[in-house]
């Protein structure tokens, strides 16, 4: 049985997050500077063509195993959808209905923490089916698919940015029009790359978020006119242009004021982005010697990521923890989505999933 595996690194959004959030960027044209880290999202496909149409999926996150042996098993009633998006719209891409298909999925990241967790699945979902059709997609391809499966059919809210992160990889700068995405990958010194990844601290903040919510109210503000709303995601852009030549100028500690900066713009967009909690966990960052730091992804929860002084990184590390953040070890990751072929059964999967559940809903 021919097994196919992929992963997609997850990222940390540096500048410019939600410009990239419909309309803004059809109507303003949206920038954003990010780069992606050595956390993934991976899927792992088992194909038996000659089988009944049917598709077992193995979460391991969510230690969850369900079976979809009928078209309305795949109905979205809040488990799995994103796998059940996924399977609706590759399946009309192969042409092929038939065939049993087993899906083991697993992300160094749960959902809900801001790293676009669910993009990047998306994405490693793509890679997957990709090396299984044999498909040459490039990977503006791959994100366009990851897009339609988690903004289109599965109508999730949510921009461009994640789906590009992922299956570009490494340090981009991207621009968002109407009629197109122009991704610019960046090539950064050695230097400048060992030193931004030292300074650099992640933290999770011990609350999750909804980024649907949040961004829903972002794009009612921004279609209500609203002077602040529009006036904070033009500095946000603006931001990321400057983010990005401070980057490649190697002007590490001016980056970590344009992120406290670009924070400050992020509260502005709408209610929800912050909390006292997080509050608390900032405060005590740049008082113990972060120049700057940002939640990564919509606002709420998640991780929020700092950039240090050299000589203070270990009493930030600190400060977060003792105000009930957790510091995440990580390191910066250069390459996008990559999938492979298991050639021999000795390559199955490990891990004894649950067994399959029939398809609820």
């Amino acid at each position: 049985m021919p097994i196919f595996r992929s992963k997609a690194p997850l990222r940390i959004s540096l500048a410019g997050g939600g410009t990239d959030v419909s309309p803004y960027p059809e109507e303003r044209g949206g920038a954003v500077l990010n780069c992606t880290i050595d956390k993934f999202a991976y899927a792992t496909l088992k194909v038996n063509d000659s089988g009944p149409a049917s598709a077992t999926v193995h979460s391991l996150d969510y230690n969850l195993s369900v079976n979809y042996a009928r078209a309305e098993d795949l109905t979205y009633n809040g488990e799995l959808d994103l796998v059940k998006a996924a399977l609706r719209v590759l399946r009309t891409i192969s042409g092929n209905d038939g065939g049993a298909y087993e899906l083991f999925l697993h992300s160094d990241a749960p959902p809900g923490t801001g790293l676009g967790t669910s993009s990047t699945m998306a994405v490693a979902l793509v890679g997957a089916f990709q090396r299984y059709l044999r498909q040459t997609w490039t990977p503006y391809e791959v994100a366009e698919l990851a897009y339609r499966i988690e903004r289109v059919e599965l109508g999730f809210k949510g921009g461009r940015q994640d789906q590009y992160a992922a299956a570009f990889g490494g340090f981009n700068f991207i621009e968002f029009f109407r009629d197109r995405t122009i991704v610019n990958p960046l090539r950064i010194p050695p230097d400048v790359l060992n030193e931004l990844a030292y300074r650099l601290l992640l933290t999770y903040t011990g609350t999750g978020h909804y980024s649907n919510d949040i961004i829903e109210r972002q794009q009612r503000s921004y279609a209500d006119k609203s002077g602040r709303t529009s006036e904070a995601l033009d500095a946000t852009k603006q931001l990321a242009i400057d983010m990005k030549n401070e980057l490649l100028r190697g002007n590490i500690d001016e980056m970590g004021r344009l992120l406290d900066r670009g924070w400050q713009l992020k509260k502005q967009f709408t209610e929800g982005i912050s909390s006292p909690h997080i509050d608390q966990i900032y405060d005590r960052a740049r008082a113990a010697g972060a120049l700057g730091g940002k939640l990564v992804g919509a606002g709420g929860g998640g991780y929020l990521l700092f950039l240090c002084d050299f000589e203070r990184r270990a009493g930030v590390a600190k400060s977060v923890q003792d105000a009930g953040g957790n510091v995440v070890e990580m390191s910066l990751e250069m390459a996008g989505v990559q999938s492979w072929a298991v050639r021999s059964e000795t390559g199955t999967p490990s891990a004894s999933p649950p067994e399959a559940a029939p398809a609820r809903g």
